[in-house]
């Protein structure tokens, strides 16, 4: 069954998955595509099998910064169907990927009959919110170079070795200027740990970079585990 491609719904019983397959649709999104913005009534959820989705707090000087990835170990806009909020950021497709979609309507019928599928979605917006913690907390304290290797962990967990992703955008996402993160990408390369061309980056020893990343890394992977009450879906 491809919905199981997303760690969420693979984790649910055969008769719930069932319920909720009559109303999913698998559909493929692209990178770039917008999925909310700012201050906007959201009215559908996504459950990734590939790609990421991408929180961006934009300010009113242009700049921007990334406070949540979201890939098949999870769901974007479950919680604002719940509680039918507006999305508090912009929230793009940073890597194209197939999704599963359903409509906020008629995922809160299913959960309102299972409430083992609403107690989930909620565990993971308990997580979610975590990982938006510990960002704030990294952009305070930690340097780029860690929070570069931090990004590319994580990323590495989503799509793998290979990421499309301009140095341009890598400076929106940390919250820096383009020119450190051609300084700090320059450096990863010349240690062997990243190879960089324009608008593509390969990750060559993934271990490094997790010896290199800043300790938020592992910290979120154990809030994962902790709410989730299971091992991290890459584990």
């Amino acid at each position: 069954m491809p919905h199981r491609n997303n760690f969420l719904l693979n984790r649910l019983e055969p008769e719930l998955l069932n319920r909720l397959t009559a109303q999913l649709s698998l559909v493929e999104l692209d990178r770039g595509q917008v999925l909310a913005e700012a201050d906007r009534r959201i009215d559908k959820v996504y459950f990734p099998h590939s790609g990421i989705i991408s929180c961006i707090v934009e300010l009113s000087s242009g700049n921007a910064i990334e406070t949540g990835l979201i890939g098949n170990d999870g769901a974007f806009g479950a919680g604002h169907a719940f509680d039918d909020r507006v999305s508090l950021n912009r929230v793009v497709v940073q890597a194209t990927g197939m999704i599963s979609v359903i409509s906020s309507d008629r995922l809160i019928s299913i959960a309102n009959e299972f409430p083992v599928l609403r107690n989930l979605l909620l565990d993971y917006e308990h997580f979610l919110l975590s990982q938006v913690q510990q960002t704030a907390a990294c952009i305070a304290v930690h340097t780029v170079q860690a929070r570069m290797c931090k990004w590319l962990l994580r990323m590495h967990d989503l799509v793998g070795p290979e990421l499309l992703v301009t140095q341009e955008y890598q400076a929106q996402m940390l919250g820096v200027q383009r020119t450190t993160v051609t300084v700090v990408a320059g450096e990863l390369q010349e240690a062997g740990l990243i190879t960089y061309r324009r608008g593509h980056i390969r990750i060559n020893d993934i271990e490094r970079v997790r010896q290199c990343a800043c300790e938020c890394a592992g910290t979120i992977r154990s809030h994962y585990q902790r709410i989730m009450k299971t091992n991290y879906p890459t584990d």
